[in-house]
């Protein structure tokens, strides 16, 4: 089960550029910070729309500023989607071998099917957006979705991450995880592999990871 944002996808720039824009469109004088942007990694995106709207004194607008977040991310995403290396050829090689597979991500549905329409329609089994889950990442309820929808018991997958917050879903789960690290920091501690990047990971080594 992969992640998409920071992992698949290599669209925290872009998260980064639009949460900007947004956050001037709010009429603040503060400027949105890198620190400001690394705290909504992995996080759920009406979460993170609240915290925005909170920092710019804006509390009730929270629902417009999630709408602005959608429509520029959306409006990026379908110029191209900016994969991550190694993220198309690792996708291909386990549809190619049969291994079922689900898109696992934080982001609502207008997004996941963005970047799902610059895929192959084969290359995943299943997907699960953020807005079709009762509790988002950390809590396990999206990757128990994928699960279900992949009919696999929770030790039966493995789970690709970018973020502590999603591979602590994961976790959570019950499922090993591996993490590619992107742009959050890692605890120092932690029960989870580490790969530099996707180009590291084939088939075979996760299902040695799975096997483990």
């Amino acid at each position: 089960m992969f992640d998409m944002d920071g992992l698949l996808v290599d669209s925290e720039p872009a998260w980064f550029d639009v949460e900007r824009e947004v956050f001037a469109r709010l009429g603040t004088s503060r400027e949105w910070s890198p620190d400001d942007a690394h705290a909504m990694v992995g996080v759920a995106l009406p979460v993170s729309a609240a915290r925005m709207a909170q920092l710019a004194g804006r509390a009730g607008h929270a629902a417009l500023v999630q709408a602005w977040l959608v429509d520029g991310m959306a409006e990026r995403l379908a110029a191209g989607v900016p994969f991550k290396p190694g993220a198309r050829a690792l996708v291909t090689a386990l549809t190619e071998q049969a291994v079922p597979t689900a898109l696992v991500s934080s982001s609502v549905r207008r997004l996941v099917d963005v970047v799902l329409a610059q895929l192959p329609d084969a290359a995943f089994t299943a997907s699960v957006a953020g807005d079709e889950v009762a509790a988002a990442k950390p809590h396990p309820d999206p990757y128990l979705e994928g699960l279900r929808l992949l009919g696999v018991p929770a030790g039966g997958a493995v789970v690709l991450e970018d973020s502590p917050t999603g591979a602590a879903a994961g976790h959570a789960a019950g499922c090993p995880v591996v993490v590619v690290p992107d742009r959050a920091p890692l605890p120092t501690s932690h029960p989870w592999t580490v790969a530099d990047s996707l180009e590291a990971v084939d088939v075979a080594w996760l299902a040695a990871r799975l096997a483990a």
